[in-house]
């Protein structure tokens, strides 16, 4: 005569959870739209009426004293709006480069960015930047 155990079993049994768990995610596989991600972008194209580009190029910097200069010629930041105010009054607007050396200040190259902001220029560029592509241990 066997003896029987009356204890209570307290394993569950996990396979009909976890066939149902897969069929629940096979589910909300199928039923998921795929993502599309586009983004809209307005590229140049080839035209024959469209404005000839200008090719001229107006260099700004701000050197390690923090002075600006207007294509090798320094400024003051009256002077610089009323350059800026200019070159907006153009037909064909031309490229604005902007390039801080290392030592400017951030302040001084804020203040600049703003008076460039501030005068509506669309044709801006960075330029330099390549320099700090590598970083020298010093």
């Amino acid at each position: 005569m066997a003896v029987t155990d009356s204890r209570p079993l307290s394993e569950i049994n996990t396979t009909p959870l976890i066939d149902v768990m897969l069929v629940l995610l096979i589910m909300f596989v199928i039923t998921i739209p795929a993502a599309t991600h586009s983004v809209e972008i307005d590229l140049p194209r080839d035209c024959a009426d469209c404005p000839e580009v200008n090719n001229v190029k107006n260099h700004i910097v701000v050197d390690g004293s923090d002075r600006l200069l207007w294509n090798g010629n320094a400024v003051n930041h009256a002077q610089l709006r009323a350059l800026l105010a200019e070159t907006r009054r153009m037909s064909v607007e031309p490229e604005l480069q902007f390039e801080p050396v290392s030592e400017a200040s951030y302040a001084a190259s804020a203040r600049t960015l703003h008076a460039i902001e501030a005068a509506g220029i669309t044709r801006f560029g960075f330029v330099g930047n390549e320099k700090y592509r590598t970083f020298a241990a010093r």
